[in-house]
């Protein structure tokens, strides 16, 4: 597992001098225009929730003594519930959007990786790879925020608070990854046979969803090239991984 984490990660290293080399960077643009514009979207309707939502969660303690202390950390866990959500919606709404972008970034990469025209198993039109996209990220969506319920509960318990902290983002990374990693099982595999795979190596879709995550935190930069470096890391880790399990027909 950490050796596949360590491999997701390693992939960002030659990300953006790849899509230079093989001039990708006019597929990105209108996926750079849908991160930048769902960010100040979700992002910017965020901020105005999370007093709010620290107010109802403090209304719980009724008791005087230490009526302060919690409201505090309502707060912060307001802050905390308005942060996670906005990232599971940004992530899984750009994501789906920019599936029929993103498969001929993915096509491309493995022509290059392979040395051959890529091989495919599905032949899908544009409304196909789109339809894809935001079923696979539904789902993911709805798998997410049920994890993510009872992780935030446990913010509430010393200690064992870090830990949550820790889990949550572990659980993102890996949808995340899972999300970037489907521009290119979409010409290989069927929906289950996908999500199978993808679980098969989890360790690829954490390493690629850890950086992914990461990138969110840069100003602005971080939300335009996050789409770009991420889908092509995993597409470079996923061909090769399909190559390993002898699913395509040439060898890399």
């Amino acid at each position: 597992m950490i050796k596949k984490i360590s491999a997701g990660i390693k992939a960002y290293f030659g990300a953006f001098s790849l899509i230079s080399k093989l001039k990708l960077w006019k597929y990105f643009a209108v996926p750079m225009l849908i991160s930048l514009i769902t960010a100040i979207v979700i992002f910017s309707s965020a901020y105005g929730l999370s007093d709010n939502i620290g107010g109802i969660i403090s209304k719980i303690w009724i008791w005087d003594w230490g009526k302060d202390t919690f409201t505090a950390i309502s707060s912060f866990i307001g802050g905390l519930i308005v942060l996670v959500i906005g990232l599971i919606l940004f992530k899984h709404i750009i994501m789906a959007l920019s599936a029929p972008f993103m498969s001929p970034v993915s096509e491309k990469i493995e022509a290059h990786l392979t040395g051959t025209e890529p091989h495919s198993n599905r032949d899908t039109s544009f409304m196909q790879q789109l339809w894809r996209g935001i079923r696979i990220n539904v789902r993911n969506l709805m798998m997410e925020l049920v994890l993510t319920i009872p992780i935030l509960i446990l913010k509430f318990i010393p200690i064992v608070n870090i830990f949550s902290t820790i889990l949550l983002f572990i659980m993102q990374a890996y949808y995340a990854g899972f999300g970037n990693m489907d521009y290119t099982l979409e010409r290989h595999y069927a929906y289950r046979d996908s999500i199978q795979f993808v679980r098969k190596h989890k360790g690829l879709a954490i390493g690629n969803g850890i950086v992914f995550l990461l990138l969110l935190f840069v100003p602005v930069i971080g939300v335009i090239l996050v789409l770009p470096l991420s889908v092509t890391a995993a597409s470079v880790k996923t061909v090769e991984t399909l190559n390993l399990d002898n699913k395509l027909q040439h060898v890399v």
